[in-house]
């Protein structure tokens, strides 16, 4: 099944993307769109950002005495990529956590569907310095001006994380990719990144299709064993 999706945060980055999906994406087509009444946040002690519909950062906005804000901030830019298949959808659910949930929305496009390859860097290849977070390889920091709201192309329907844990774990304060390219995108990629941002995908990824399932297993029930003991939580491997 081909899905697409609205991606706002870490994944704007191609090389970031490409390592969670595991392959360089070249059947994937990328362009700029605009989600509308929702608004896009910083996470306390976290790199990433949380996307909230408006209906409920009204209450983050409320909490710290700001203003309703106006429709044409009640937006979040991001990339509309198309392509992905399921095994995709399962790592970005993997690397995307318990804190979002994936939820269908229309997003709009801001400009034409080009090919990922537009964008090409082997992953061997990316600098191991924070050098790598300014090339020309990822998303244009300068985003144009937005057109008028009521001038939008047609929406296009694709599904993106929404933000599910706790408010208070959340600044009112909204994330600048921009500010995570220069100051922490050395993180993410390159031979300086931190393996803890992928650890679950990879450990899935290494099942190659295979189940992994967790059961309470008694040892004495195992052919073969001779242990004798309390149940264990094990994780088993169909």
């Amino acid at each position: 099944m081909s899905h697409s999706a609205f991606f706002y945060g870490t994944l704007l980055h191609p090389s970031i993307l490409r390592r969670v999906i595991g392959h360089e994406g070249g059947h994937l087509q990328i362009c700029p769109a605009l989600l509308l009444e929702h608004t896009r946040h910083k996470i306390k002690h976290a790199d990433y950002p949380a996307v909230l519909p408006y209906s409920r950062s009204q209450e983050l906005f409320a909490s710290v005495g700001h203003a309703e804000l106006p429709r044409d901030q009640r937006t979040v830019r991001g990339t509309f990529v198309q392509g992905l298949n399921d095994h995709d959808i399962h790592l970005l659910d993997l690397f995307e956590g318990d804190e979002y949930t994936r939820e269908n929305v229309e997003v709009y496009p801001l400009g034409p569907l080009t090919s990922l390859s537009f964008t090409p860097v082997p992953m061997s290849s990316i600098p191991s310095s924070s050098a790598a977070a300014t090339d020309a390889y990822v998303v244009p920091l300068d985003a144009p001006s937005l057109p008028p709201l009521d001038a939008l192309s047609a929406p296009l329907p694709a599904e993106t994380y929404i933000y599910a844990g706790p408010l208070t774990d959340l600044s009112p304060e909204l994330w600048s990719y921009e500010d995570f390219v220069r100051e922490n995108a050395w993180k993410w990629v390159g031979r300086s990144a931190h393996e803890d941002n992928y650890i679950e995908v990879d450990r899935r990824r290494d099942l190659d299709g295979k189940t992994l399932r967790t059961e309470i297993v008694d040892p004495a029930s195992l052919p073969g064993s001779e242990d004798v003991g309390p149940a264990v939580t094990a994780e088993i491997i169909a």
